[in-house]
């Protein structure tokens, strides 16, 4: 087995050792209170809340491909998008679906290269997003949970090895200067910046790509104030929304099974330490899973659909391919 499929693994066993360890302190009551409370009228608003997430995904997706140079009409990025989201839900690693989407726009394209660093500046300008605004949130809005992160990143070690990292990237920075045109790291790191210019920084680019982004971000927390007003919580949403950002932050931890784990660990902690409880906080992760892969279904039948016609339109090839064979062996029985 290869290392990258051994990192594949460990991540997922950090995930499921996360749920593990929820379910060991907590017991299983908070998946099974979550799962309880779920009606038809959640399931239908987490519908309309990813049908507006999944647009706006596809809309920025779209347009830094136009950027980059790529065409994707935004009715193809819809769907593809869908497809990617039920396969990251469904399958484990949570990224499966946004490398099949990324393949296959760029072999479509011609250029999967392109189509590959599109996908990951796309993914890429979301984060930023999310990282900035829960910044910002949880500096600005005052929260219990925020003195524990403080303390946390102000730790010796923690600070050490902050500023190691930046000692690194700099002394890189400098050497990769100092050997002008001679390095091909240097000219992939240039390359790397005059796309994300074009993809993420072009004039007709970045305020798509920010009011998506933003829209994005508002859809998931509304998401997760859903879920956590039909675990129970009474909380204000003000106070809620510092709590949710933590979480969403948790997801982009690449340790999780479809999605499960950190996001779970982090609401249940965020929770407790605002004196709601870790288990409502447990509870409210496990209905926002839930609705987030209701509302990846979609992609399911996009899956199908494809599928289905990828097959229609071989059958016609296959049965002309018999055709000719047989046109050309009857002279030879003939003979």
């Amino acid at each position: 087995m290869d290392r990258s499929r051994w990192a594949a693994w460990l991540r997922m066993l950090a995930g499921l050792g996360i749920l593990v360890a929820l379910v060991w302190h907590l017991g299983s009551d908070a998946f099974v209170s979550g799962l309880r409370r779920i009606d038809a009228a959640t399931l239908l608003a987490g519908l309309a809340i990813g049908l507006l997430t999944t647009v706006c995904s596809a809309w920025r997706w779209s347009l830094v491909a136009r950027g980059l140079g790529l065409r994707l009409p935004l009715g193809r990025a819809v769907a593809d998008y869908y497809r990617a989201l039920f396969l990251n839900a469904a399958l484990p690693g949570g990224v499966l679906g946004d490398v099949h989407r990324a393949v296959r726009h760029g072999r479509s394209s011609g250029d999967l290269g392109r189509g590959v660093r599109a996908v990951v500046l796309e993914r890429t300008a979301g984060q930023l997003v999310l990282l900035v605004a829960g910044a910002a949130v949880l500096l600005v809005r005052p929260s219990p949970v925020l003195a524990p992160v403080v303390r946390f990143l102000t730790l010796p070690a923690i600070a050490l090895s902050m500023a190691a990292v930046a000692v690194l990237l700099t002394a890189a920075a400098l050497r990769l200067r100092a050997r002008r045109g001679a390095s091909r790291a240097e000219r992939a790191v240039r390359g790397m910046v005059a796309e994300v210019r074009q993809g993420l920084l072009g004039r007709g680019v970045w305020p798509g790509v920010a009011l998506s982004s933003v829209a994005v971000l508002m859809g998931y927390l509304g998401m997760f104030v859903l879920a956590a007003r039909v675990a129970g919580a009474s909380a204000p949403i003000a106070e809620l929304v510092p709590l949710v950002v933590l979480a969403l932050l948790a997801m982009a931890l690449p340790l999780n099974v479809g999605g499960w784990g950190p996001r779970e660990g982090v609401a249940a902690w965020a929770f407790g330490a605002a004196g709601l409880g870790a288990a409502q906080g447990l509870t409210t992760a496990v209905i926002y899973g839930v609705l987030a892969f209701v509302a990846s279904l979609p992609g399911a039948a996009v899956l199908l659909v494809r599928r289905s016609a990828t097959r229609r339109g071989e059958r016609p090839q296959v049965e002309l391919e018999e055709r000719v064979l047989a046109e050309q062996g009857a002279p030879q029985r003939r003979a």
